[in-house]
């Protein structure tokens, strides 16, 4: 039971997304904020293009940094549903959000006294910030003269005038465009959560359907298992109960033949585990074999042929796949007659298909024993079907005075080193 369970449930592993596929995507998202922005800039002619090009990306490479740590928080909730994903990105993304908001303030800090001074040499103005920090612009003060002698009243400047076009930032304005700056980063973070949900559900799919791969194929092997399990019990039983006849007649010297043949098959039968596939040369030599044990029962009764060409000696078939079929001929066809009786095992080769058939000119089917042939046949037919799937060719039927099987798999070959 334990092996069983082992196979069928394999060892549940993380299934994440790789770092590097994580970092590509974070640097795709920030490289395409530098580069909206920056044309941005561009059309809107901020001025002073290099300096802001080189801050912008010194802030685009701290937010992949900052990104990063936000994907660590994430990994926590990979195996929760999607709902409480989406509500943990909403809130561990605001607190990152307000730190590169921080750190954009932070690195353009001085930027704004670079592009008031571009400003005012631009239309020739005096800015300037008071101590208070109020930007002031000195504008002209102009008297204007009363006309004299019907003429136009004249203007002459006499002075100027300090303005303040930009008041001071309280607390309240700094947080405020804190703020403003963080809330942009804070749904960029979301756009990058989301893509970052996509690619973990394509893993978690592309692992659900290996994981079911597997359980496909451990529950494969199981079923193989378990139809050639029957197989050994059943032939055992019968190998067992001639010998007890060989020894009970005082045929002593038959019953060590019978014993040593029977040495060389279970050594030829067991020496690969149960579902694996055989060369068609070691599956013909094992039913030699048996067929060898039963002639020392039916020694004038039993005759048997064997045809495999040279060309399909490596080809691949499940192990004792034709043990069932030529032991249903010795039981149903040898056994239950009194002549000779000839068992024929062959192989060709059709249209890329391995052709497998095992006849015998016994009586055909008698009466009553449809049910026994009929559990050796289905035990083929299943193990076949288990191996190769559901398209495989599986003929059985008696005709022509005897009663044949033929067999239709796929053409493989064992690699060379994996035989016997």
């Amino acid at each position: 039971m334990a092996m069983f369970e082992t196979d069928l449930a394999p060892a549940p592993s993380r299934v994440s997304v790789s770092f590097r596929t994580v970092l590509l995507s974070m640097v795709a998202l920030w490289a395409t904020y530098f580069l909206l922005t920056t044309f941005r800039s561009l059309v809107m002619d901020f001025g002073l293009q290099f300096e802001m090009a080189w801050r912008r990306g010194l802030v685009s490479a701290v937010g992949i940094g900052l990104t990063i740590v936000l994907w660590l928080l994430l990994r926590l909730f990979d195996r929760h549903t999607l709902p409480v994903k989406i509500a943990a990105a909403t809130v561990l993304a605001l607190p990152v959000a307000m730190a590169i908001g921080q750190v954009n303030q932070w690195v353009f800090e001085d930027i704004q006294q670079a592009q008031e001074k571009l400003y005012a040499e631009k239309y020739n103005l005096n800015l300037r910030r008071d101590e208070a920090g109020n930007l002031l612009v000195d504008v002209p003060v102009r008297r204007v003269s009363p006309a004299q002698g019907g003429g136009q009243p004249s203007e002459e400047v006499v002075g100027s005038e300090s303005v303040i076009i930009a008041p001071a930032d309280p607390n309240g304005d700094f947080w405020k465009r804190l703020l403003e700056v963080a809330l942009g980063r804070y749904f960029l973070l979301l756009a990058w959560a989301t893509t970052y949900f996509a690619l973990l559900a394509g893993v978690q799919a592309r692992e659900a359907e290996r994981r079911e791969e597997q359980f496909r194929s451990a529950a494969k092997a199981a079923e193989l298992r378990s139809l050639r399990y029957q197989v050994n019990p059943h032939f055992l039983f019968n190998t067992l109960n001639s010998l007890s006849a060989l020894v009970m007649t005082g045929k002593a010297e038959r019953a060590e033949e019978m014993i040593q043949t029977m040495s060389r098959f279970y050594r030829h039968s067991l020496a690969d585990e149960l579902t694996s596939d055989v060369p068609l040369r070691d599956e013909f030599d094992l039913q030699r074999l048996y067929l060898d044990i039963e002639a020392v029962r039916f020694p004038e009764r039993l005759r048997s042929s064997f045809d495999l060409p040279p060309a399909l000696a490596d080809a691949r078939v499940p192990g004792m796949i034709l043990q069932p079929l030529v032991e249903n001929s010795v039981k149903y066809a040898v056994s239950a007659v009194t002549r000779p009786v000839t068992i024929s095992v062959a192989a060709r080769e059709e249209l890329g298909e391995l052709v497998i058939t095992v006849s015998d000119d016994g009586p055909g089917v008698p009466k009553g024993s449809v049910h026994g042939l009929g559990i050796g046949l289905a035990n083929v037919r299943d193990r076949l079907q288990a191996r190769f799937g559901p398209e495989v060719g599986f003929v059985s039927g008696a005709g022509n005075g005897g009663y044949h099987t033929e067999i239709r798999i796929p053409l493989t070959r064992i690699e060379v080193g994996h035989g016997h």
